[in-house]
């Protein structure tokens, strides 16, 4: 095997050096970013897809990598076999790598990434004993590894039970694909037929893949020769398996949960294949590298910057039962200067999310980033809005969808208390609460959620409305009809956006000590009454000492559970079950005036 530079040429990558590399009677096309002196990080290709189908990935990872990118043997501009019967094995397929890496990085082990079949033939990369030393680690995604899976299959259909044989019933159905593809011409047919020219439309409308140079013209061609993956492969090693297809690299899954093709349980006996095993799930379909790139390039730049540095702390970030749900998502948290709104940035943080501290308070949002990484974000960034100004809020969704990419998480917690008997209370108090409580609210719901609703898998938003939406009180008037507002557009907007896959809770903590009581306005009443009142307020907060921290954990809870209404505090859970059972009974306490 050799790997010899035959010339320049254009390719779908922008900006990538390519190279030709010869190897077992083919010729495989290399693309390459980034300064070859930096870690090696190559990118495997799926099925139908050339290697275009990492674009957006390799470009994320260029800055602090040397990328490689090849067309798999057959595809894109690398030439097939001949015969194309008995060419695609996975031991050629091993050469080919071994062959590209020697080229790319004859010095050093490179960072494999696969997608696909890509990750099927690099799982054979990571297991056999030829390439040991070769690998640095691997990052796998919706592509089992054809020896665990035999394995998977043989363990479920010798000592079935009635839910091992749910899962492999279920992942029969699943793979509907791979008995089509094992039969003779029809498959070749249709990809050079229909199929190919409809494909980048399926695509988009099923997978939500955005439009672009993305699938190549090569397609037709492509997915034909790529049918002998599947006849030279699989039938023949889910048969009999290899016993020692054990992982000698670290190993990083990425399990999108939306995956049509693949069932999350193929994945379950995986430790005891992968030793040093990472797990991520990404709430997504089975396309990522072209919906989820910013994701993929978080997650694959922490992998692989821990095994460099070679620093245990590193290895694994995110901690803590939510780690595998949130890991490498974009969370954005409106009101996170301080409070509840610092608390929930900590607590995604912790779960390894990339977070977005929003808030009017420039150096509070910059110390909630600070310290959000501290604690486990990846990624932070700090970010300086009022949210209820319509237009600085556009900006701010249109500068995050450039630089950061779609929220998958939305939390709107900004947010003023105004308190006071309605007769007390001006127009400018009104349309102070109500721009920033429900306004801010009504802005981010819609900017947000609609980047959510065009990308086209799921997310959730988070709206921070009061315990004062189902109590009602002679004081709170303003306050209690903003969070009430707020309550039902969250359930309005449940009902709207569920067939999109994104969901939408109404958080209601109740009484929870933060700094909002220092700063809640009180109307009607001189500044010295005011302030007096503020401190009172504060004191009876902070002897109650309801965390923030707790509502945080709720919010997380809610996300994963897709929870509609979450009362947090006993009082708040009191008050929305009297509200349901008793409703006089809190009307007549809400005529009962408060000691100030």
């Amino acid at each position: 095997m050799s790997g010899q530079e035959q010339g320049q040429g254009q390719t779908g990558v922008e900006g990538a050096r390519e190279r030709w590399v010869r190897t077992g009677g083919v010729e495989l096309c290399v693309a390459e970013l980034g300064d070859a002196a930096h870690p090696t990080v190559v990118l495997v290709h799926g099925y139908p897809d050339s290697k275009e189908v990492w674009s957006e990935v390799a470009r994320g990872l260029a800055d602090r990598f040397h990328v490689v990118l090849y067309d798999v043997r057959g595809c894109g501009r690398s030439s097939a076999p001949k015969p194309l019967r008995g060419g695609f094995t996975l031991e050629k397929l091993t050469d080919d790598f071994l062959a590209v890496a020697d080229a790319v990085s004859p010095d050093r082990p490179v960072h494999v990434v696969g997608h696909d079949w890509g990750s099927v033939q690099a799982w054979e990369f990571a297991t056999v004993r030829r390439t040991e030393g070769r690998i640095a680690s691997f990052t796998s995604m919706s592509g089992p590894s054809l020896d665990h899976f035999g394995h998977w299959i043989k363990k479920r259909a010798s000592r079935p039970t009635p839910r091992r044989a749910a899962q492999l019933l279920s992942q029969g159905v699943k793979s509907w694909y791979v008995y089509m593809l094992h039969t003779p011409v029809l498959p070749e047919l249709a990809w050079k037929g229909p199929l190919g020219k409809r494909w980048p439309k399926i695509l988009q409308r099923v997978e939500k893949v955005p439009p672009g140079a993305y699938p190549t013209p090569s397609l037709p061609t492509d997915a034909a020769h790529g049918a002998w993956l599947y006849r030279d492969n699989v039938r023949a090693r889910l048969r009999r398996p290899r016993a020692d297809a054990y992982a000698h690299c670290p190993v990083q899954l990425i399990t999108p949960t939306g995956d049509a093709f693949l069932s999350q349980r193929l994945y379950d006996d995986l430790d005891h294949w992968a030793p040093q095993l990472v797990r991520r799930t990404l709430p997504a379909k089975h396309w990522v590298p072209r919906t989820r790139p910013q994701q993929l390039v978080a997650w694959i730049v922490e992998f692989v910057t821990a095994k460099e540095e070679g620093d245990p702390a590193k290895e694994v970030v995110a901690s803590g039962p939510y780690a595998d749900r949130f890991g490498g998502q974009l969370v954005l948290i409106t009101g996170a200067a301080g409070g509840i709104g610092r608390a929930t940035a900590f607590a995604f943080a912790e779960a390894g999310a990339r977070v977005i501290a929003v808030d009017r308070d420039a150096e509070g949002a910059a110390r909630t980033a600070d310290l959000a990484r501290l604690v486990g974000a990846p990624q932070a960034w700090a970010e300086t809005v009022d949210v209820s100004d319509e237009a600085a809020m556009e900006k701010l969704a249109a500068k995050i969808a450039a630089e950061y990419g779609t929220v998958d998480v939305l939390v709107n917690n900004a947010g003023i208390a105004v308190s006071g008997p309605f007769l007390g209370t001006t127009t400018e108090d009104w349309r102070q609460v109500l721009d920033v409580n429900l306004w801010g609210v009504i802005h981010g719901c819609r900017l947000f959620g609609k980047q959510m609703a065009e990308r086209g898998q799921g997310g959730h938003i988070v709206n921070t409305a009061s315990a004062a939406a189902f109590q009602p009180s002679r004081i709170l008037s303003a306050y209690g009809a903003s969070k009430a507002a707020v309550l039902m557009l969250s359930e309005c907007l449940r009902a709207e956006l569920a067939g999109q896959g994104i969901g939408v809770t109404a958080v209601c903590p109740g009484i929870v000590n933060t700094n909002i009581t220092s700063t809640a306005r009180f109307t009607g009443v001189s500044a010295d009454e005011e302030k007096r009142r503020q401190a009172k307020v504060s004191r009876m907060y902070g002897l109650r000492n309801y965390p923030p921290e707790k509502v945080a954990s709720a919010i997380l809870r809610a996300v994963a559970r897709n929870e509609a209404v979450v009362p947090v505090t006993p009082e708040a859970r009191g008050a929305q079950l009297i509200s349901r059972i008793a409703p006089r009974a809190l009307r007549a306490l809400a005529r009962v005036e408060p000691p100030m």
